[in-house]
């Protein structure tokens, strides 16, 4: 009981220091609303910090940031604060002020950074103006007609400044996105970034915006195929939402609010904001050689069944639907729509693994009640392995997730239904659960797993080395090579998971990408 008070008394304290520590950064200027009215809102992602040493001395001794947006990136904006914010005559008006890094999707088919900041209300003048009057050795600056441009003998490109009549300062190495931003009227365009309060903005070592109505176009810029599969239904769900970033030392961990957008067409993903969110015991179960893994929680699966009912009836699914289970109704005399419904559990996971397997698996209440009607309506290949006879079952009675599944191949293991598109990929998965082959049973995923919630509705998880022959496949030759080769990079990071948890028809939302522990061994004793 003591030392449960005294590290309660820890956590008060810490809590107390760091809430007094972050208001003692703020100094007059733009306020973080308002600086975001400047970003162009064709942004996917927007990080916000504070230009204070905190935030700079908080990731000098890790890997982190570089890792994710590479050497490159990193030298590049290092650039920023060097001429700008780190400026002898400039530093003190940008000390302590916002600073925002948003990622746009440029004409040329490219992802360029914006930079957007102010300086602080003491300053007098124009920022751009001062700065062409400051050639300093090591780089030049020349004025341009929406701004300066500065060359630096350690780049191998320019970069480009420009500042608007309300004291903005916007800078990127794309000419063209700076041009855009500089012209931006933020009246015309609805607000896409979900606003935090001052005290949590203030709080926050850095936030992390969302914008899920870019995300389709940023995954065009970096993937081969239009609309490929990795993470399609968040891409999908009309929401923007706003994570707070909570330091560790190994870890990139964001939580906040995702925000569903009203009066939308529904998406999938808005089927799971009215359940509860529920204990994920389904990441027991992926194999270690998963490289992507979708995972959706149901507390009521009668509403979810009623909800998927009404999205499929708005798509124009409905008689499609009626049709395909009269006719395995007229054929079998199996109400397999009522039987599924009745025998499924706490959700599904859907798998694929670094050999470009898929699989489902979908947990049950027991799984003698329903094999009865699977065996009428399949074709058994073996004593356990049978197909459906029938096309996308698993689509009309769990949704979108199971598109790729049109007459799969199942087997019951336990209380568990695993679905498959071939009877190698059954067996390969009868094996693994035989033999205990999961992610689950080594060290690291211990490690990593320690930092998620306990509960979600939906759960997005990456294992970086699994994934690498999938994104050889999917990814653009250019971002696969940025992948592959950049040192730090992304091959630095064990996995990555996005959680959705729903909260009053909205998502609470945890986001956790982890550095790679060489030190952990790959089994547990």
């Amino acid at each position: 009981m003591k030392h449960l008070i005294a590290t309660l008394l820890l956590l008060v304290a810490t809590a107390a220091v760091t809430v007094i520590y972050f208001r003692s950064l703020n100094t007059p200027g733009k306020g973080p609303a308002e600086l975001m009215q400047h970003i162009p809102n064709d942004a996917s992602l927007v990080l916000e910090f504070s230009n204070a040493n905190g935030f700079y001395d908080a990731f000098s001794s890790n890997q982190l940031f570089s890792s994710i947006i590479g050497p490159q990136k990193t030298a590049e904006l290092s650039l920023l604060k060097k001429i700008l914010l780190g400026n002898a005559v400039l530093k003190e008006f940008f000390a302590n002020q916002h600073i925002f890094l948003s990622l746009h999707a440029t004409d040329d088919n490219q992802l360029e950074f914006l930079v957007t900041t102010s300086p602080g209300n003491k300053f007098t003048g124009k920022v751009l103006d001062k700065l062409v009057n400051l050639q300093t050795k090591g780089f030049k600056i020349t004025k341009k007609n929406t701004g300066v441009e500065v060359n630096m003998a350690e780049l191998d490109r320019p970069f480009y400044l420009a500042e608007n009549d309300s004291e903005i300062i916007t800078g990127s190495f794309s000419e063209q996105l700076v041009k855009r931003a500089a012209l931006y009227n933020y009246k015309e365009h609805k607000d896409n970034f979900l606003q935090l309060s001052n005290q949590q903005n203030e709080n926050a070592l850095a936030i992390l915006y969302i914008n899920n109505g870019q995300l389709p176009t940023l995954f065009q810029q970096l993937f081969i195929a239009q609309n490929p599969e990795l993470l399609r239904p968040l891409r999908l769900l009309h929401a923007k939402a706003a994570l707070s970033l909570n330091y560790k030392t190994n870890a990139l961990m964001f939580n906040g609010l995702t925000e569903v957008t009203p009066n939308v067409p529904t998406s999938y993903l808005n089927l799971f904001s009215s359940q509860q969110p529920v204990q994920n015991t389904l990441k027991q179960l992926l194999p270690a050689t998963t490289a992507y893994s979708s995972t959706f929680g149901i507390s009521n699966t009668a509403k979810f069944s009623k909800d998927l009912a009404d999205k499929e009836s708005k798509a124009g699914f409905a008689a499609q639907k009626r049709e395909l289970f009269s006719t395995i109704k007229t054929q079998t005399g199996v109400s397999f729509e009522h039987d599924l419904n009745h025998s499924i559990a706490n959700g599904f996971t859907i798998i694929t693994t670094r050999f470009m397997e898929r699989l489902a698996i979908i947990q049950l209440t027991e799984n003698q009640q329903l094999l009865p009607s699977l065996v009428n309506i399949s074709t058994m290949q073996s004593d356990n392995i049978g197909q459906f006879n029938y096309s996308k079952i698993p689509f009309f009675l769990l949704g979108d997730a199971f598109t790729v599944f049109d007459k799969p191949y199942f087997i019951l293991i336990n209380n568990y239904l695993v679905l498959a598109n071939t009877p190698g990929e059954l067996r390969s998965y009868y094996d693994t659960y035989n033999n205990q082959k999961f992610l689950s049973k080594t060290a690291e995923f211990d490690e990593f797993d320690n930092l998620l919630a306990e509960r979600s509705n939906v759960s997005f998880f990456i294992n970086f080395k699994n994934i690498k022959p999938v994104l050889r496949q999917d990814l653009k030759p250019k971002y696969f090579g940025i992948f592959n080769n950049n040192e730090p990079g992304f091959k630095n990071f064990y996995g990555a998971c996005y959680q959705l948890a729903a909260s009053d028809k909205n998502f609470y939302t945890n986001l956790c990408i982890k550095l790679t522990n060489t030190k952990t061994s790959s089994d547990k004793n």
